[in-house]
């Protein structure tokens, strides 16, 4: 192809103002075993801001069992009072966005074979849907099914579109965050395979941070580049997964491809999801920072993933 699941939980932010494109199965009767799209979880009318965070000690390892009162929200220098707070183990929606031009002819095996490993570690609860890309975006479900939780349905979702052509991740990274909004799980997640190229999008790559910047979603890219001797755009990867509060993940091998969609399905189980209404009720679309601590009696400083701002909502809409 030519040209770490925004900007930097693990994890995130999104003012409440849903981009709402429907799936392409509204207004349809779904097929056996699809679940119809939901309305976002957010909506304009709401102005609660909602952090997915994540909680590492020293050795990496998720802190489980954290209470709301040890979390402390700061947005633009402000403290937030945390009005909603949810630990453990949730149901999450996923969006697996594959590359799927040219370089990635003789890489179908291993693509099959991450997807797998990822949906073996989601549960019956979880949504998921898969785009695949070149220089056109497919959501490649079928048209009735928005999410499934099958994990057959997923690779073969992923195997029925041919490889070949361009690469357009700008346009699929949006498009992925637009279908995201209509899950009815509270925490969502891209997953991105990609070299991080981009030759035939018609957004821009500003677009494309700033879409990620009014989403909720977690971002978590897998790089492809290094399997063709360093050959596109780690850095911007790992700009649009740390903006969010994800992971950039930069394996060396198929082999490693596929582990890293295995880590990334566990990894995204964890953690902490706050939500606050902002002190500043400004619907100005201006760009506030973010800072989470977690201040608990007896801990050692601990690592906190979180997404490091988020774009206001602008006038009514957020847009």
């Amino acid at each position: 192809m030519s040209s770490t699941i925004a900007r930097a939980l693990v994890l995130l932010v999104l003012t409440g103002t849903a981009v709402g494109v429907a799936s392409a199965g509204r207004g349809q009767d779904p097929a056996p075993g699809a679940q119809e799209p939901a309305r976002p979880t957010f909506s304009s009318e709401s102005d609660l801001v909602v952090l997915h965070v994540t909680v590492l000690d020293r050795r990496g390892d998720p802190v489980p069992q954290l209470t709301r009162d040890v979390f402390h929200v700061v947005e633009d220098g402000t403290p937030q009072t945390i009005t909603m707070f949810t630990g453990g183990d949730s149901p999450v929606a996923a969006g697996l966005i594959v590359d799927n031009s040219s370089s990635m002819l003789t890489r179908r095996a291993m693509v099959l074979t991450g997807i797998k490993a990822f949906a073996d570690a989601s549960q019956a609860e979880d949504q998921a849907f898969t785009i695949v890309f070149n220089e056109d975006v497919h959501r490649a479900l079928p048209r009735s099914v928005a999410f499934t939780s099958s994990p057959t349905m997923l690779q073969a979702s992923v195997n029925a579109v041919p490889a070949g052509g361009k690469t357009a991740l700008h346009d699929a990274v949006i498009a992925g965050l637009d279908h995201l909004d209509t899950a009815e799980r509270q925490k969502r997640v891209l997953v991105v395979l990609s070299d991080g190229e981009d030759n035939a999008s018609r957004e821009s790559e500003d677009a494309m941070l700033r879409r990620a910047d009014r989403s909720d979603a977690l971002i978590y890219t897998v790089s492809t580049a290094r399997l063709d001797v360093n050959v596109g755009n780690e850095r911007l990867l790992r700009k649009l997964a740390q903006a969010t509060g994800g992971s950039a993940y930069t394996p060396k091998t198929e082999r490693d491809v596929i582990a890293a969609f295995g880590d990334i399905a566990g990894k995204i189980r964890q953690g902490y999801t706050l939500g606050y209404v902002p002190t500043n009720p400004a619907h100005d679309g201006s760009y506030r920072r973010l800072i989470v601590r977690v201040l608990a009696p007896g801990m050692r400083a601990p690592v906190v993933h979180a997404r490091d701002g988020y774009l206001a909502p602008l006038h009514q809409h957020g847009r």
